[in-house]
């Protein structure tokens, strides 16, 4: 692993975020925040983590809860548990640690964290993304990936419903 070799859990919790934050200054380590619900984990999700992961060394990524995800997506998601979302993403080698957020955007958390690079898809503009501005002010960088056509949770949720 590329990051944070020396976090035994990579599920990071708002109080250790603050001890792990000063380690990563004293080392140097390029940080990079994205967020979303991983709902349904599919190949648009691995590309854009993927390339999250290349503009730093510790790729931390927050998971909105299951409470926030019902309040932005509706009563029938999430599909998968926070639990399981969770698991899933901390399995995953380009993924660093992981944070859970209760509000319905991670501008708190982003404030806390202060990454070096915040990433989102390409379904964002700069002036649509949560803490663009607090991150830029920092002298941090955002980035945008692009998305690949077709791949959403959305588009999933649509072709399994129709089977």
């Amino acid at each position: 692993m590329k990051g944070i070799q020396y976090l035994e859990r990579k599920i990071l919790n708002e109080q250790s975020i603050l001890q792990w934050k000063e380690r990563w200054k004293l080392t140097s380590k390029k940080v990079v925040f994205t967020n979303g619900v991983f709902d349904l984990l599919h190949a648009g999700h691995i590309h854009t983590l993927k390339q999250a992961a290349s503009f730093g060394d510790i790729l931390i990524v927050g998971v909105n809860s299951d409470s926030s995800v019902k309040r932005l997506k509706g009563e029938s998601r999430p599909v998968h548990c926070m639990e399981d979302r969770i698991e899933i993403l901390s399995s995953l080698e380009m993924v660093d640690a992981v944070m859970v957020f209760e509000e319905d955007t991670p501008l708190q958390l982003i404030k806390k964290i202060m990454p070096d690079v915040l990433v989102k898809g390409g379904d964002y503009s700069i002036e649509t993304i949560v803490g663009a501005n607090e991150v830029l002010a920092a002298g941090g960088k955002v980035e945008i990936i692009p998305l690949i056509p077709g791949k959403s949770s959305t588009s999933l949720i649509d072709k399994i419903t129709k089977l």
